[in-house]
């Protein structure tokens, strides 16, 4: 017998930075979570850390812990990541960041150098898909 199809649910946080821009923060089918790219952009869509490849990854990390969260999950949920740099000489602290906000074992991972986000200012942007209770099982060391 087929499943039926669930339906597909909006995540947000309040405020909502992405309502200007017509697109959702995440959508949930079920326990699946396809998180939009997040990047260094405060709850009120103003760019943060402008020129500052460190503070703009980390405000975006942060971002993506934040919608997870709204939506009942959180980044021990990631399965996997895409990861969208202006400079790809920012590889090393990129695994920096891995390491510091996800635990073994580690999302899957895709890094594309880009020559441009959707703003002039941002340099990295997060993308991910998480499966709601998937890191219930992962070491804590």
């Amino acid at each position: 017998m087929q499943q039926p199809v669930q339906a597909m649910q909006r995540v947000r946080t309040e405020p909502d930075p992405f309502e200007p821009f017509a697109l959702s923060q995440a959508i949930t089918v079920g326990d699946w979570f396809f998180v939009s790219g997040q990047a260094a952009m405060d709850a009120q869509g103003a760019v943060v850390g402008a020129g500052d490849f460190l503070r703009q990854a980390e405000c975006a990390f942060a971002n993506l812990e934040q919608v997870l969260k709204a939506g009942g999950s959180s980044l021990d949920d990631v399965v996997k990541v895409t990861l969208f740099l202006t400079d790809m000489r920012h590889f090393p602290e990129v695994v920096a960041l891995r390491r510091r906000f996800f635990r073994p074992p580690y999302p899957a991972d895709s890094i594309v150098e880009v020559s441009a986000l959707a703003l002039p200012e941002l340099m990295f942007e997060i993308e991910a898909i998480a499966v709601r209770g998937a890191g219930a099982g992962k070491a804590t060391g």
